[in-house]
């Protein structure tokens, strides 16, 4: 019996106005959304990550500090999150760092501005660091990922 009260209950979608209309409009919305999210995945170019735009750092000095990327990069915009990662038996910088901006506008102003550039004496790389390859196709997900 709670079966049916539940496959009954679920058969009677309501909007918050109490009618069916508003279930259609939001089923709209939300087709609209994931049309627009399979447009952007088509799309060649950088991608955002979770929770913003990942700039790609190479050639970092290997006595680099974070608070050197930190002073070179917020010149750009506010440094959402910054990873670089150390050398466990030596403890320096392996030579790379990942940057986070919030904006699409201060990540690529960053990689315009500071790509080929010297920092601490050694010249870097700044590219995004999620970039989704032309004529991707998401709906042919047979890649071996193992």
């Amino acid at each position: 019996d709670s079966m049916s009260s539940i496959n009954s209950s679920s058969d009677n979608r309501q909007g918050k106005n109490g009618n069916d209309e508003d279930v259609g409009r939001l089923d709209d919305v939300d087709m609209l959304e994931q049309r627009q999210q399979r447009q952007q995945q088509r799309r060649s170019g950088p991608q955002k990550s979770v929770e913003g735009w990942i700039v790609f750092v190479t050639g970092v000095q290997e006595e680099a500090q974070e608070e050197d990327l930190v002073d070179a990069f917020s010149e750009y915009g506010p440094v959402k999150n910054i990873h670089v990662n150390l050398d466990r038996r030596t403890g320096f910088v392996k030579g790379y760092a990942l940057v986070e901006y919030a904006t699409h506008t201060e990540a690529q102003d960053a990689i315009n501005a500071l790509h080929g550039t010297q920092l601490l004496g050694q010249t870097v790389g700044v590219d995004w660091a999620f970039v989704k390859p032309t004529g991707h196709n998401n709906n042919n997900n047979n890649n071996n990922n193992n």
